[in-house]
């Protein structure tokens, strides 16, 4: 049935025509559906990377900040008394 209608349409030059006109106009449509898609995924990976530096940041500061603290309470009393705290 759909190759019965196919090869009717495909026949006069005007049809064959606009045949052609159509499939290339929904190939263009396509790949500018493609291109939009790929560029929404692109975001959302930047969107991701962004987070997770912001997230590696802060566990530096962190860990940083837990490198220079004072290991017992006698280190503590001690930087106390140097003014150091």
């Amino acid at each position: 049935m759909i190759g019965g209608l196919l090869a009717t349409l495909a026949g006069p030059a005007w049809a064959r025509t606009a045949l052609r006109y159509g499939v290339i106009a929904l190939t263009i449509l396509l790949f500018l559906l493609s291109l939009r898609r790929s560029g929404a995924r692109a975001g959302r990976l930047v969107e991701r990377l962004e987070t997770m530096e912001k997230t590696h940041e802060a566990q530096r500061r962190m860990l940083e900040a837990a490198a220079r603290r004072p290991r017992s309470r006698d280190d503590r009393a001690e930087r106390l008394r140097d003014g150091q705290f």
